[in-house]
């Protein structure tokens, strides 16, 4: 990857949101340019203020901003390489998947035409639903790269896969698109 890519990295709320925070910090000191988005849910599991520190720039987390007068979806997408959605939730993942644009995240993903990676997390019972699978195989046919769920010890103290990549692993990926 080039030094001055433009990166966005989606932060939506699940308990492996305070991953992300490594990733963004490697991003950012790889050279990276790096704006962070954040749904309404992943206030819930860590706060802008982290990722405003790690990146220098305000955190993006309503369409409507008066910092961005066309619309945060449309501004942000215009000027970045890639879109990280790092954690993906079942339910960021099915807004993804079927064009819904209710909020930042997924008006920004209808908006943008870069390269767009996600990785899951989320509890192994969601992971294993017939609906999470096709929303997941509908993101692929759409280019979108997974990165992927791991198996691994999960919060809700259980064993099975739902467990988000490392970021070293997501990072990797990134460097691959």
């Amino acid at each position: 990857m080039n030094e001055g890519t433009e990166i966005i990295v989606a932060v939506s709320g699940g308990i492996a949101a305070y991953k992300a925070a490594e990733l963004v910090s490697d991003l950012v000191q790889s050279c990276m340019h790096v704006t962070v988005v954040m749904t309404e849910a992943a206030h819930e599991f860590i706060g802008a203020a982290t990722f405003a520190a790690l990146t220098g720039r305000p955190v993006a987390t309503r369409i409507f901003d008066e910092r961005f007068p066309l619309g945060a979806h449309i501004e942000l997408a215009r000027r970045a390489d890639i879109l990280c959605v790092v954690p993906a939730t079942a339910d960021s993942i099915a807004k993804l998947a079927n064009g819904f644009a209710g909020d930042l995240l997924s008006a920004l993903y209808l908006c943008f035409t870069g390269k767009v990676l996600v990785a899951p997390a989320m509890n192994n019972q969601m992971w294993a639903k017939p609906s999470v699978q096709r929303n997941i195989e509908l993101l692929r046919q759409d280019g979108v790269t997974i990165v992927g769920p791991a198996e691994g010890w999960l919060s809700c103290r259980e064993r099975g896969f739902g467990r988000m990549e490392s970021p070293d692993m997501i990072r990797a990926a990134i460097d691959q698109l």
